[in-house]
């Protein structure tokens, strides 16, 4: 039976919230159907009900995010085994906390929504610098309401979906009400807020980004794709196979007064025991830069004490710009290096339990300085903002490069099978090119590579697998967006101030209530 007070029987929580889980995963890319995204958070509200225990409330939220994160990160699985089943679980719980805290009864709508917000604002600190995969701004990358983006970054549209989605049980009780011909009260609370959310939406669409294009022309950039089969390791395949993949592809290329700039991924030079300058590989690419006649953005794997901050038993992910003239202008070292990817968290208690740790042998050094290249261009010289592969999953890391006229993410996804992590790749792309004002150049390579503009219109996106170079005048723009001046702090503070007031207000009606007295005669 059902209890009136309580909502749903105890077995119908965790089943629908574990539902309303699925389809918010079946929202992400690859699925990508963006809708689902509000109908899961909507199933998830109605199963947990108006005025449920805490406990209940916490198993219905737990529910929740395992329908969530478990289909969603799934890509973890080719990375580390355990840690994707501890880390999805372990997002699970910051659901099943934010559902336990979140007021009950009339605020419930409004209360829900911040709290769930700020468990994804959590997330994407916490643990190990965050885990910012499958999030409902990725979701919203291919949707309407992209346009969130440059105001309030990921975190307004996490909100907006939130809010809109714990509305959606009043609305359909409303319509029920219609289509019966009853006259049952539904509380307006959720209803309003999802007007305001809807409101801020409008307004967000249709405001000024901030950012503009420049006066002067566009530059044209060449991306090289290499090539080569998906779901295969550094152990795998050589490092010099990739290389020469990537060189064998550039060699394409015709020399034209056109071309400005060719970018490489991540990872597509690695260099053991020697200078990246003076290498075998540094030869092989400052002769296409010099046969071209323009830089190349090459991705270079290096011993750390080859850098430009030396450290000891360790490695850098890098960047670097290659002249014509052979001369190396720019270096960018990676700085969000990958947990249990580019390092290992508490590797001596790993080791010493027997962990397989094989395929990180040695950990990455994080980068330091900023996060541009400076290029030639048009007589004079621009910097490119540069977000390393895992970076791009970051709001912070795309506004620390977005003094660039525009962004490159040279990535590297050859070492995951499907393409779960692929496809939420380049949503995140759109999601820092829309924040940031800027366009970005997504480079792979095995896939995907493509162009992605400030609207978030992908162009020119590469099948996995297939050796591509992909060419494109890409504008150049200035000045900063809403989020890029403010970033995430009021998506932290709002949904907090929001989570605490409506409790204040939740225990000022029970107050009301009990002051009340029982019912007169």
């Amino acid at each position: 039976m059902t209890d009136p007070v309580s909502g749903p029987p105890w077995w119908r929580q965790p089943l629908f919230s574990l539902c309303g889980g699925l389809l918010v995963a079946f929202s992400m890319p690859p699925w990508g159907w963006w809708p689902l995204a509000f109908a899961g958070v909507g199933l998830f509200g109605w199963a947990v009900g108006d005025k449920p225990s805490r406990r209940r409330s916490a198993l219905a939220g737990f529910a929740f995010g395992v329908g969530w994160m478990y289909p969603a990160m799934a890509w973890m699985w080719f990375l580390t085994v355990p840690g994707y089943l501890v880390a999805a679980a372990w997002f699970a719980v910051y659901h099943a906390v934010a559902a336990a805290i979140a007021p009950r009864g009339r605020w419930a709508p409004v209360g829900r929504a911040a709290a769930h917000t700020l468990a994804e604002a959590l997330r994407f600190v916490f643990p190990f610098g965050g885990i910012p995969l499958a999030s409902l701004g990725i979701a919203q990358a291919d949707g309407p309401f992209l346009g969130l983006a440059p105001v309030g970054g990921v975190l307004l549209l996490t909100w907006f979906v939130f809010q809109i989605g714990f509305a959606l049980p009043s609305l359909v009780a409303i319509g029920s009400n219609t289509v019966r011909q009853r006259h049952e009260y539904v509380d307006p609370i959720g209803l309003a807020a999802a007007g305001v959310a809807l409101t801020i939406a409008l307004v967000a669409v249709a405001a000024p980004t901030g950012s503009d294009r420049d006066d002067v022309e566009p530059i044209t950039v060449a991306a090289v794709q290499g090539g080569g089969e998906q779901g295969t390791t550094a152990l795998d395949v050589p490092s010099a196979l990739v290389t020469e993949r990537h060189l064998e592809a550039t060699r394409t290329i015709q020399p034209s007064d056109d071309l400005d700039l060719v970018v490489w991924p991540e990872n597509g030079i690695d260099v053991n025991n020697e200078p990246f300058v003076g290498s075998d590989e540094y030869e092989l690419v400052a002769a296409e830069a010099a046969r071209l006649g323009v830089p190349l953005s090459v991705g270079v794997t290096i011993d750390s004490e080859f850098s430009e901050h030396p450290v000891d038993d360790s490695f850098v992910n890098a960047q670097v710009v290659v002249m014509p003239d052979g001369e190396v202008t720019g270096w960018y070292e990676k700085v969000h290096i990958v947990p249990f990817g580019e390092y290992v968290p508490l590797r001596g208690m790993l080791e010493a339990l027997g962990a397989p740790l094989e395929n990180v042998a040695s950990d990455a050094t994080e980068g330091q300085g900023p996060a541009l290249l400076p290029v030639p261009y048009d007589g004079s010289e621009i910097d490119i903002g540069v977000m390393i592969s895992w970076e791009v999953f970051f709001g912070d890391r795309g506004r620390a490069a977005d003094d660039g006229a525009f962004l490159i993410n040279p990535t590297n996804g050859a070492s995951y099978t499907w393409t779960i992590l692929q496809t939420q790749q380049v949503a995140s792309s759109r999601l820092r090119a829309a924040e940031t004002g800027r366009w970005v150049v997504q480079v792979s390579p095995t896939g995907f590579s493509a162009f992605v503009a400030p609207n978030g219109d992908v162009f020119d996106r590469t099948d996995v697998g297939e050796r591509a170079v992909i060419t494109r005048a890409v504008p150049l723009r200035q000045g900063t967006t809403w989020y890029s001046t403010t970033g995430d702090w009021p998506g932290r503070l709002l949904p907090l101030l929001v989570l605490l007031g409506s409790i204040v207000l939740t225990n000022r009606d029970r107050r009301t209530v009990r002051a009340s007295g029982p019912p007169g005669d």
